[in-house]
């Protein structure tokens, strides 16, 4: 039998795992997953008889590397600073690789070894990056065959709740990583390209400055920039193109009250507040304001803030018991940060019933013959329970169909890389389809720019 080994068992393992499994007889496959956890990695595969469990320790070398020489290809879902070790056992034992995540330096430095050595190492082929990548070049591509010139490009992915499971005055819950949301946008200016203009956007005006996107049969959401929208500029080779910009979507209204936190200074992971175990929400809040004699918390924080008592927005806060004497932080020496995912999680934690989403949105602006054209691709994916989460589905499953394409030498140019190339896009897009993760294009008026950008 042919031996996939699967290092990790987390929460965006379940459909890749599954995937495998169903594929395990036609194939000739042994799934292997390997974890510190063995009673999870034991969980996801069950009694299947073409899978086992193995206890894996990544920072153990010699358990490490018995299990990835003893394979035929590796698949790494552990965090992303810790893919390297496995990497490098990959080359060494002449084993093929894909990951999920960001290509990062140490990566990249590998590149040259995995050609030497013929070897693919497939890289951010989850959903985004991943499914973002596919579904880009492939409409890309399409318009360069056909004498287009592309003149912008923008790309909006979320992770949300799933309409019947919005609840809350946020429209949001907490679907992936608590921490990465509340840290989201901090560590440099956002950063694009609008109508061949380099623009920026401070971290303490990032979620003042949004956009307005309709999905057909889900409403309207908002999208806010990311870090660095030029990151994939030359690799997609759109380095002439005037406008490229690359965004977060929420439901619309959460972005101004989530600015309210940071306006404040509670999305901050710089330094600790003393004696925060003791602090109720209450005491939390009014750290961060003015001192009065009179005034009460609320007071001060609408006055500070500038929010009316009948502000739609002011009910948001009232929902997360931000003013409660008695919820407890109970988090010794720690950050704002912390302390504001701690409350959030009280509101934003899925029920075991709930399902998540996933929302894709690409605009493509290009010239030909003299004319402007715009086409819009859409996606949407809900989860099925918690197990089988929308977040799980798109990121494990292209990951496992590019898993076996590479096993079946389907998928063969070497070296570290992402998916956006016709011979990986097109066979995982269109197996996507089967599984639901299906994108819509239609053809719009060309706008030009927008003016929230300008």
């Amino acid at each position: 039998m042919r031996k996939i080994l699967v290092i990790g068992s987390g929460k965006s393992s379940s459909y890749l795992i599954k995937y495998l499994l169903e594929k395990s007889i036609t194939e000739d496959l042994l799934i292997i997953v390997g974890d510190i956890n063995f009673t999870h990695a034991k969980k996801l595969i069950g009694d299947h008889e073409n899978a086992q469990a193995i206890l894996l320790d990544v920072f153990d070398k010699h358990s490490r590397q018995e299990a990835i020489q003893n394979a035929d290809i590796v698949v790494s879902m552990l965090p992303a600073r810790f893919h390297i070790e496995v990497a490098k056992d990959c080359i060494t034992f002449n084993k093929n690789m894909v990951t999920a995540s960001y290509i990062s330096p140490e990566m990249q430095a590998l590149d040259k070894a995995a050609k030497d050595k013929g070897l693919v190492f497939m890289n951010e082929i989850g959903v985004d990056p991943g499914i973002d990548h596919m579904s880009a070049m492939q409409v890309i591509d399409k318009i360069r065959e056909k004498g287009g010139e592309m003149i912008l490009f923008e790309s909006f992915t979320g992770g949300l709740v799933a309409p019947e499971s919005d609840n809350n005055l946020w429209n949001y819950k907490f679907t992936w990583n608590p921490r990465n949301v509340v840290l989201a946008g901090q560590g440099g200016a956002g950063k694009f390209l609008q109508e061949s203009t380099y623009k920026y956007i401070p971290y303490n005006r990032l979620f003042r400055r949004t956009e307005f996107l309709e999905i057909e049969g889900y409403g309207r959401f908002e999208g806010y920039a990311n870090r660095d929208s030029l990151k994939y500029q030359s690799v997609y080779g759109l380095d002439s193109i005037k406008t490229l910009y690359r965004g977060t979507m929420r439901r619309v209204g959460f972005s101004r009250a989530w600015n309210v936190f940071v306006q404040l200074g509670m999305t901050d992971d710089s330094y600790t507040i003393d004696d925060s175990e003791n602090m109720s929400y209450r005491d939390f809040v009014n750290a961060f304001l003015p001192y009065s004699p009179t005034d009460s918390v609320e007071l001060k924080f609408r006055h500070a803030l500038k929010i009316d008592q009948d502000d739609v927005v002011w009910d948001k806060y009232l929902e997360l018991d931000l003013f409660s004497r008695t919820k407890m932080v109970e988090l010794k020496k720690a950050t704002p940060a912390q302390i504001l995912q701690k409350i959030l999680m009280d509101s934003w934690t899925l029920d075991p019933e709930d399902k998540d989403m996933i929302v894709m949105y690409h605009k493509f602006g290009y010239a030909l013959n003299g004319k402007t054209y715009q086409i819009d691709a859409t996606m949407v994916t809900l989860g099925e329970d918690q197990t089988y989460t929308a977040m799980a589905k798109t990121v494990g499953l292209p990951v496992a169909i590019a898993t076996l394409a590479i096993l079946n030498e389907k998928i063969t140019t070497p070296g570290v890389q992402i998916p956006i190339t016709k011979e990986v896009y097109t066979p995982i897009l269109k197996e996507l389809e089967d599984y639901g993760i299906i994108f819509k294009e239609k053809e719009v008026p060309y706008l030009g720019y927008n003016p929230l950008h300008v």
